[in-house]
């Protein structure tokens, strides 16, 4: 695999290591997810109010703010491999770690390392495979990790309550840790060795990459606000389905993930068309569609199905624009990958722990429909800021502006990013600049 000489072609990603990547991704970002549908059994085993509960998820998505600002800009000046490598050694004792906790302190000290190497490992793996590929397939393979990461994401929730009902919370994150073995193992096997960037851009910092990309930061509040909703909703969701009247288990609650995984996956073509041009259409689209999707959340006291089209609206919604948001601040980026990742990620983390921190605070205090006001409150906020931003009022031709440094526009076909002595590609060539 030919990865290391500028301007040369590699040979396309074997398929075998192309599915490596989206597993890989998919299990280690399980982990921070986990615990969504066991907020119950947490608090009755170790004592943890209900109104306190959601701390348990917001020390995971500390963790992962931690890992966006240290750990995985690293992967952009260290030897990818080896890092991987150290990092899943770091997640396996700390998902031992959380298994064996016995008072709430340890739980939570846990759940931060467990969210900081979880999501490590996770970005980390995805700027791994557009490091890997060759620009002629960069777009399918990060899609593909991406891809991994959302079924992960998803499915974590059906996993953890199934095996809850069998064995135990505690079950479950041993379980995890086992399967991170055979992962590391593989991925240490597996895993081509790529030369450490050494471009100034690699050296550029997640702080000076917000500073530079307009498009960064603007993608950035639209993360923040919308994974706000998302955590608000999942973070709190099981604690009325637990309670009578419907009182059901963690494998039924957990179900409703597969639900929120057909909307995630009809999502997928949202790339597609970022990639035509028509990502203001879909930002405005996934904005709506966000909104509306309160409406059947909150007539869940009316019948379970109407939470059924509720979670399939707000997931597709969810998938949609953080589909679209990843391929505009990495076709902005191509040198720094990892650090792009890692700066867009903060919002998402910092918008997940405010979500899950409001929705169970919200739920003990007020109950299920304080928690849809909250989410209807927090969506109209999220298209009132994309209306306020320049790619709204530009999507009527279907482009959204798209600044990189240098003054550089890459979301149409009449302003790509410059490459010197060479005619702009045409809109259905690749937006990355050559290595």
């Amino acid at each position: 695999m030919a990865t290391t000489a500028p301007g040369v072609s590699p040979s396309p990603l074997p398929s075998a290591l192309l599915m490596l990547f989206a597993c890989a991704a998919g299990l280690s970002v399980a982990n921070v997810y986990y615990a969504q549908p066991l907020l119950d059994a947490l608090a009755a085993d170790l004592q943890i109010s209900t109104g306190r509960i959601g701390a348990v998820i917001a020390a995971t998505q500390l963790g992962s703010v931690a890992a966006l600002l240290w750990v995985v800009p690293l992967g952009d000046r260290m030897e990818r491999r080896r890092l991987m490598a150290i990092q899943t050694v770091g997640l396996v004792l700390a998902l031992l770690a959380v298994a064996m906790a016995a008072q709430a302190w340890s739980l939570l000290l846990g759940m931060l390392a467990v969210g900081l190497l979880g999501t490590a490992m996770t970005q980390g793996l995805i700027a791994y495979a557009a490091a890997a590929a060759g620009e002629h397939e960069r777009g399918r393979v990060v899609g593909a990790a991406q891809a991994g990461v959302v079924v992960g994401l998803l499915l974590a929730r059906v996993m953890a309550g199934a095996v809850a009902d069998l064995g135990g919370w505690r079950a479950v994150y041993l379980l995890s840790a086992a399967l991170m073995v055979v992962t590391g193992t593989l991925l240490w096997a597996r895993l081509p060795r790529l030369p450490v960037p050494i471009t100034s851009s690699a050296r550029t910092g997640v702080i000076a990459l917000l500073r530079q990309q307009p498009v960064l930061r603007q993608r950035g509040v639209l993360g923040l606000l919308l994974f706000t909703v998302f955590g608000l909703f999942w973070s709190s969701m099981s604690l009325p389905l637990g309670a009578p009247p419907y009182a059901l288990s963690h494998t039924g609650i957990g179900a409703f993930a597969l639900v929120g995984l057909l909307g995630a996956l009809a999502a997928a073509r949202s790339g597609h068309w970022s990639d035509r041009g028509h990502a203001g259409r879909v930002t405005t689209g996934a904005l709506l569609l966000m909104l509306l999707s309160w409406a059947p959340i909150a007539a869940m006291s009316h019948h379970l199905g109407w939470l059924v089209l509720g979670v399939l609206l707000l997931d597709l919604a969810v998938q949609a624009l953080h589909v679209t948001n990843q391929s505009r601040i990495l076709a902005a980026a191509p040198h720094a990958q990892a650090q792009v990742i890692a700066a867009y990620m903060l919002f998402y983390a910092a918008g997940s722990g405010l979500g899950a921190l409001a929705g169970s605070a919200l739920y003990a205090a007020h109950g299920w429909n304080a928690v849809c006001a909250a989410g209807v409150g927090i969506s109209l906020l999220a298209l009132l800021a994309w209306w306020a931003m320049t790619g709204y009022h530009a999507i009527t031709g279907g482009h959204e502006p798209c600044p990189v440094p240098g003054g550089a526009r890459i979301d149409n076909d009449c302003s790509r990013p410059e490459q010197p002595h060479a005619p702009t590609p045409p809109l259905r060539s690749t937006l990355a600049r050559p290595q």
